[in-house]
């Protein structure tokens, strides 16, 4: 009888241990288990040079979300401060941020703070130095004249 009631709480243990075991490990997705394919998950504005080269001071709020599109965030608190943020986490665990805040004064852009803005082509180059691949070189114009590629 005893042995039964032995077996039974430690099963009953072994059980409980297993259970959390699962929970836990299942909300760790700081794991990375070999085979298993994770995926890039970018958010936030895309911010591009191009974009930032458009932005004049003294432009309407309308005017800046034609050209920048909604900020990722317009705080209810500081309504005339709108961020612009860009985020990509990559499968291999590369995290890369952009940020551009934009401050208004009285209904006009009075303030461009880029001091966390990175040119689009640095934060690529940037993520691929991290990942281990080198980044690759410009693209070379196709040459004016046909190549040869002929048989004979």
């Amino acid at each position: 009888m005893q042995n039964k009631r032995q077996y039974k709480s430690f099963k009953i243990s072994s059980l409980a241990t297993i259970a959390a075991l699962t929970i836990f490990l299942t909300g760790c997705s700081s794991l990375r288990f070999p085979g298993v394919y994770r995926i890039d998950i970018a958010q936030g504005n895309l911010i591009t040079k191009d974009m930032v080269e458009k932005l004049k001071l003294g432009m309407s709020p309308r005017q800046v979300e034609y050209v920048m599109g909604s900020a990722m965030i317009q705080d209810t608190f500081h309504p005339d401060r709108w961020d612009y943020l860009y985020r990509l986490e990559t499968g291999h665990g590369v995290k890369v941020e952009n940020r551009l805040v934009l401050y208004f004064e009285n209904d006009r852009l009075a303030r461009i703070d880029n001091d966390q803005y990175q040119d689009p082509d640095k934060v690529k180059n940037k993520l691929l130095i991290q990942m281990g691949v080198a980044p690759t070189e410009e693209p070379q114009e196709p040459s004016a004249e046909p190549e040869d590629n002929s048989i004979y």
